[in-house]
């Protein structure tokens, strides 16, 4: 009887280095792509915050006269129910919570019209004193203020 030889073999060295750098260079362009895509996703949660809050604003404006909110002072105006009117209504409250910039983290408000930053802020609220036009904006930066594109 003749026995029969098996040759079992692995893989070498240099096939097994080849296949790691190829997972390196390939988790190299991944990853970027990961840390932007959460930016981006950062910045659309904004932008649907934002844009509720323009609609929640537009609505105190409808059932209290015209009246911009208070927003500069402190979030109650659309946290808390309020009352208006002759005989009075009671209205609200138009949002859950204070809400919060997704891309500072924080909800400090600043008054500003819009046409240039403002420091120390997260969103940016045209009050001016009653008079502005009740239109709002996040910042993409609290330090400096910049308004998200």
């Amino acid at each position: 009887m003749s026995a029969i030889r098996t040759v079992r073999r692995g893989f070498t060295l240099i096939e097994i280095l080849i296949v790691v750098i190829i997972l390196g260079i390939l988790a190299a362009i991944v990853i970027p792509q990961f840390s932007n895509a959460s930016t981006q996703a950062k910045q659309s949660a904004l932008d649907s915050t934002v844009q509720t809050l323009r609609s929640q604003i537009a609505l105190y404006r409808l059932q209290h006269g015209d009246t911009v909110p208070d927003l500069v002072t402190n979030w109650n105006p659309l946290i808390a129910t309020s009352t208006y009117g002759n005989p009075a209504q009671t209205f609200g409250p138009y949002m859950q919570s204070t809400p919060t910039n997704s891309l500072t983290g924080g909800s400090v408000v600043k008054n500003g019209n819009g046409s240039a930053p403002v420091a120390s802020c997260d969103f940016i609220y045209d009050y001016n004193s009653g008079n502005g036009s009740g239109n709002i904006w996040g910042t993409s930066n609290f330090t400096t203020g910049a308004i998200a594109p």
